[in-house]
């Protein structure tokens, strides 16, 4: 027992990574769609475009700045903060997940784009096509937690 009161006690301890995730929508013949992404690393899955919050940022300023590099869309509104959560990756590490609804119009049905941020992304080229329904592909974990309040 006193193993498990230790693990939950340094677990209090870690400072969590924030993660800025943005549900890019559009209404396309009366239908609401969101904005999701082809990984070029097949294990990378389909995404969300999302990224982590620099310090010098707060989580709007970040998801504004990583919808710019992921996307590359440039005209949309960030309509509002969806939820706030706490959530503990594959690898353990805790994430606090700040999901934010975004609006667009006129934007092509799908395109390609390489992310600006650098890092690990550097030189790969992302797909980015609409999805209809919260079931209509299968996200990566902790991706799709909120599409449901989307596709109401």
């Amino acid at each position: 027992m006193r193993d498990r009161a230790h693990f939950c006690f340094w677990r209090l301890m870690v400072i969590p990574i924030k993660k800025a995730y943005g549900y890019v929508t559009r209404i396309n013949n009366g239908e609401t769609q969101v904005l999701v992404f082809q990984h070029p690393i097949k294990e990378a899955g389909i995404q969300i475009p999302k990224g982590t919050v620099k310090p010098q940022e707060d989580a709007y300023q970040a998801v504004i700045r990583e919808m710019k590099e992921e996307t590359g869309l440039e005209n949309f509104h960030v309509e509002k903060l969806i939820t706030e959560d706490f959530w503990e990756n594959v690898d353990g590490a805790i994430h606090n997940r700040y999901f934010y609804q975004i609006r667009v119009s006129n934007v092509p049905d799908e395109w390609d784009h390489q992310p600006t941020g650098g890092g690990d992304e550097a030189g790969l080229t992302f797909h980015f096509f609409w999805i209809s329904s919260e079931h209509e592909v299968q996200l990566i974990k902790g991706h799709g937690d909120y599409l449901n309040r989307i596709f109401t």
